[in-house]
């Protein structure tokens, strides 16, 4: 859904048009379209449990905190957009509207402080010939509070999980009820994978 949504096509409403339809009515090129729809699996994954700390780093921000930054805005419209069709006979919807920005309003501000904060001084001191001083003293004290905060979106995400009934669509859900439940779930599997390789690779 989120390259299709880059071109701005539209696989809900207006999904039944074929694709050569869909991209003459925005003066889109379909093998573009194709083309970039092809390269998602075509890109290999990297090896970074073998990575150094600033290596990691850098795949931390290119990967996951990308995907957020992309993601996080993405699927706030289209709760709201689903809220505002389906709410009526759905009302758990706003609940699960709720969480979802919780999750969100959880995430930001943790993504920020490791850009600005904690990643720089992992750099730092992954390049440092001698021990670097920082600020707060020792590192511990900003990766406990990022390890905190990993479990706080945890029980986010599993409350989540249980309000989507694991992220099952309704018999009534259309095709932009099917993309807010499965962006949820791609959410919850790569956060768990972002936490795994801070938690157990980077902060040790």
């Amino acid at each position: 859904e989120r390259t299709l949504e880059s071109f701005g096509l539209d696989y809900c409403c207006g999904g039944a048009r074929s694709l050569t339809d869909a991209c003459q009515a925005l003066d889109l090129d379909p093998s573009a379209v194709i083309k970039a729809i092809q390269s998602i699996d075509a890109q290999p994954a990297p090896d970074w449990a073998s990575m150094t700390p600033g290596e990691l780093v850098g795949h931390l921000e290119t990967t996951h905190h990308a995907y957020l930054h992309a993601e996080l805005p993405r699927l706030s419209a289209l709760a709201e957009k689903v809220t505002g069709v389906h709410g009526a006979n759905h009302p758990e919807l706003v609940e699960i509207q709720q969480t979802y920005e919780a999750i969100r309003a959880d995430l930001v501000p943790h993504l920020a402080k490791e850009e600005r904060v904690l990643f720089p001084m992992i750099r730092e001191l992954d390049q440092a010939t001698s021990a670097p001083q920082f600020h707060c003293g020792s590192l511990q004290n900003p990766i406990s509070v990022m390890m905190r905060e990993h479990d706080m979106v945890g029980d986010l995400l599993a409350a989540l999980h249980r309000l989507t009934d694991g992220f099952q669509t309704p018999a009534d859900g259309c095709a932009s009820y099917q993309a807010l439940f499965d962006g949820p779930a791609q959410l919850e599997a790569d956060t768990h994978r972002h936490v795994h390789k801070e938690n157990n690779l980077l902060f040790p």
